[in-house]
This record gives structure tokens, sequence and C-alpha cells, in this order.
């Protein structure tokens, strides 16, 4: 990435390619970079959204199936699958985090 800075030496500028005003190069993980852009320790907001979303998805689908608007076998087989590993995996993650939490004495 190719960046411009304000007088004070901070970032106000980034562009994929070098411009007039973009001509110094960071790489893409650079942590000044990851900053500017609003990302945390290199984590990307637009992918931690996306990873929320899914979660919000996961939901959706099983108020729609407890209403009664949507059943299970509508969804396609991919679907299906997919739904019923992160289930699993929610279900031995949880389970995991409530012995690791009476371990330390918190219910």
């Amino acid at each position: 990435m190719y960046v411009s800075r304000d007088e004070t030496g901070a970032l106000c500028r980034v562009s994929r390619e070098a411009t007039p005003e973009c001509r110094e190069w960071l790489p893409g993980d650079d942590p000044e970079l990851d900053r500017f852009l609003g990302r945390e320790e290199g984590r990307d907001p637009m992918l931690e959204s996306d990873l929320e979303l899914v979660r919000v998805l996961e939901d959706l689908i099983q108020v729609l199936m407890e209403k009664g608007v949507i059943s299970f076998t509508d969804l396609p087989d991919a679907a299906r699958d997919k739904l019923l590993t992160r289930q699993s995996l929610r279900r031995r993650l949880n389970s995991v985090n409530l012995l690791d939490d009476e371990e330390d004495g918190i219910i």
C-alpha cells in the first residue's frame, strides 16, 4: 500500500497504487496501516463483520424453523451439513467453556 502523511507524520491517505500524493510504500500488514484502516492487531473489520453476521444468520434460520416457516429439510444438503457441523462445534465449545469456567470458580 502507498500512503501519504500529514504534517505530524500520521497517515492521512492510502492507495493501492503510487500516486503523486501517496509515494511512501508500507506492507499490507503494517501495524500503522492496520490502525489507520480500523483493523485491530491485523484483523480486518469487514471480516469481523462477516463472522458476526454468520451467527445472526444461524439464529435467523433457527427462529424460522422453530416458527415453522421453513423446515430443516427445505435447506440444500450442503447448507444442512454446514449447520449441523456448526451446531456440533458450538455444543463442544460451550461444554469446554463451562468446564473451564468451573475450574476458575466461575459459573
